[in-house]
């Protein structure tokens, strides 16, 4: 039975055969990033109405359109750095909370946003300001719930077969829903208030942010800190030379991949306005936001089918093989752009499959590689921070870099315009799965147990105290634990095999 208890003196139990109580802790650490699909998205069609429908006159409004969207990327970038170094000094919990309660306050203050007297120019002001703080709360739900439901995916009990599937439902898939929901809301609210209360649905479909975040706010109140973290720690000292000549070539490696593919990820909206052109060249907003659910939808069969296969074929070969996969529809696109955008279904087929490998490889797999092949416990949260806001450059600047790309290629009306955006994305992929494949080492069941393990051996070699490890209080066997645990498994590792025979 494991008892959850918040700071109000009430308590959850949970107790079964099967420990559920692991998958929720799990999922109440990661699936807060639902938010970041969905505020990132949501984007998308509030600025459409704002700029589109209710002030499509007012100038300053291509500005306010670039800020509006980029702005979210500088705040998730400096929270994201911020609290990866937070989370190891101070805690999983406290970054896990704060995410929360920050994501929550903006989120509704944002749906409230006003212009002084009125003023147009006050509300974008304000808009802008409130998408760079809600920036730093997503930025910070990185580092602190995606390192927090790694580490409990190794607590325990969770059976270990599951464990990175664990870890990619609670996390990934939380994200690409968001995106679905993103797109899905708009069009409901749209439903209910109609054209001539515009105001209603971009104010509502923001605001509705705050729910996710506020959902699992009570049982992150009621959490511990993840072992790994308890025994691992390092508040102080931090023995910066050692951590970066062991593990400089496993970050650099994820930060290259994490960025090639969040560089590669664009031209996937290249793609997807020019469907929704050809589909619904006379568009109405209700239509547009009714295919932006399609378009999004292809998010999902990626995402869970990973999550289903990553623990058999492993989180490395997946992530290589959707990219691999990925490389050649992007330079089938790009090569016989001309005759595929003649055929609409097939069009819309094969970019489905794109953006679906995408999730099943290093959309899924990516974080988890950041949180479990990188380090050791005590700069976990600082190196997936590091890592994660390399990711978001590379997106920022891609969006930025292709538009310009595309200039240079040709004019909008040519083939070239649209696919030679496509035969870079293939060799971004194909570079990512070689920096990965060389450098990036593998992940298996309670690979970060050993982890710690080794990084604690290398220390002591180091001529480190190691007795500085640890949050105050904690018993520091942590090593043999982890010695245990290894030999546990290859015991039952030979009594399987002698079984066999």
């Amino acid at each position: 039975m494991l008892r959850i208890y918040s700071p109000f003196s009430m308590s959850i139990s949970f107790s079964s055969h099967h420990h559920p109580s692991h998958a929720i802790v799990i999922f109440a650490c990661g699936a807060a990033l639902f938010s970041d699909g969905y505020v990132n998205a949501i984007a998308g069609p509030a600025n459409t109405i704002i700029t589109g429908y209710l002030y499509p006159d007012h100038p300053g409004l291509t500005q306010f359109s670039s800020r509006f969207s980029s702005l979210v990327f500088a705040g998730t970038v400096f929270g994201m750095l911020l609290f990866g170094l937070l989370v190891d000094r101070i805690g999983r919990k406290f970054g896990m909370i704060f995410a929360s309660l920050w994501l929550t306050l903006w989120s509704i203050l944002i749906a409230g946003a006003w212009g002084a007297n009125g003023s147009v120019g006050g509300l974008f002001a304000a808009l802008e300001a409130y998408r760079f703080l809600l920036g730093i709360a997503i930025g910070a739900e990185y580092p602190s719930g995606s390192v927090a439901a790694a580490e409990n995916t190794e607590a325990p009990g969770v059976n270990k077969k599951r464990q990175q599937m664990y870890f990619t439902l609670a996390t990934n898939t939380m994200i690409d829903l968001g995106f679905v929901v993103a797109a899905f809301v708009p069009l409901v609210l749209l439903w209910i208030f109609g054209m001539n209360h515009l105001e209603w649905v971009w104010r509502l479909s923001l605001g509705l942010g705050a729910i996710p975040p506020l959902s699992v706010l009570f049982f992150r109140f009621g959490m511990q800190e993840p072992e790994h973290y308890r025994k691992g720690a390092i508040k102080r000292n931090v023995p910066w030379l050692l951590v970066i000549k062991r593990y400089w070539v496993r970050l650099t490696a994820v930060c290259l991949a994490w960025f090639a593919y969040d560089y590669v990820s664009y031209p996937a909206g290249i793609y997807s306005s020019l469907i929704v052109n050809q589909v619904i060249p006379n568009s109405t907003l209700y239509s547009s936001f009714a295919f932006s659910i399609a378009l999004n939808a292809f998010y999902l069969p990626g995402t869970f089918v990973g999550a289903l296969i990553n623990d058999r074929l492993g989180p490395k070969k997946t992530m290589i093989t959707g990219l691999l996969i990925q490389a050649v529809l992007a330079f089938i696109m790009a090569g016989a752009f001309h005759q595929i955008r003649q055929n609409t279904a097939g069009f819309v087929i094969i970019y489905g499959l794109f953006l679906s490998f995408g999730e099943l490889g290093p959309g899924n797999n990516l974080g988890l590689l950041a949180s479990k092949s990188c380090g050791p416990s005590a700069v976990r949260g600082t190196f997936y921070g590091i890592a994660a806001a390399i990711g978001k450059v590379g997106a920022f600047s891609g969006s930025y870099a292709y538009p310009q790309i595309q200039a240079k290629l040709g004019p909008e009306d040519s083939d070239i315009h649209y696919s030679g955006t496509f035969y870079i994305a293939g060799g971004l992929a194909i570079f990512s799965a070689i920096i990965t494949f060389f450098f990036i080492p593998a992940v298996k069941a309670d690979g970060m147990i050993e982890e710690d393990l080794a990084f604690r051996k290398y220390l002591e070699e180091n001529g480190y105290d190691v007795s500085q490890m640890g949050l105050e209080g904690v018993q520091d066997d942590s090593a043999a634990d982890a010695e245990a645990g290894i030999q546990k498994d290859e015991t039952n590792s030979i009594e399987k095999k002698t079984v066999a025979v």
